[in-house]
């Protein structure tokens, strides 16, 4: 199955001039999501997880079911103050500024195998912070993966882990 024919493209969304990939319509499709999730859990298997952290927001779609396809556990990093509870931070720059993910502090026990999971991977920089924020913690980040991977920005060169994606963009 092509999964590239079940995500919509819309132009000029958020702000002109950027095309969003938008996989609602992946979603809405069972069929199509059925293969998505098969193809990451063969993926993402290989890296024997404890646990998969999926990356506001719509990494959470993508992460908490194939959490539960796998056995392991799921857990959310998020933007600064929509966590409850004790939270640890990591601060990290964009092209336009800085921005902030978090987690709860008690989400990842020390030496726990992670694998980080979005919906979408372009320049890698809320990935490579979600990364060194699970390294703080003490995890052990064995991968990452994505549903769509823009290749044609380079965010990949900027992991150290192994990436997987379903589909790529190189334009």
């Amino acid at each position: 199955m092509n999964i590239k024919e079940h995500i919509r493209q819309i132009p000029d969304f958020p702000t002109p001039g950027i095309l969003f990939y938008d996989i609602s319509t992946l979603l809405a499709n069972a069929d199509a999501w059925q293969v998505t999730m098969g193809r990451l859990a063969n993926a993402v298997m290989a890296e024997r997880p404890d646990i998969l952290v999926g990356i506001e927001s719509r990494g959470f779609l993508v992460a908490a079911p194939l959490a539960l396809k796998l056995g392991c556990g799921f857990a959310m990093a998020r933007k600064k103050g929509k966590l409850p509870g004790k939270t640890i931070r990591h601060e990290y720059s964009l092209e336009y500024g800085t921005d902030i993910v978090e987690m709860q502090e008690d989400a990842i026990r020390p030496g726990q195998r992670v694998v980080v999971l979005d919906d979408l991977l372009a320049t890698g920089g809320t990935m490579a912070a979600t990364i060194a924020l699970l390294r703080l913690m003490g995890a052990e980040v064995t991968g990452a993966a994505c549903i769509i991977e823009l290749s044609f920005l380079g965010g990949r060169k900027r992991l150290d882990v192994p990436v997987t994606s379903i589909v790529a963009y190189d334009h």
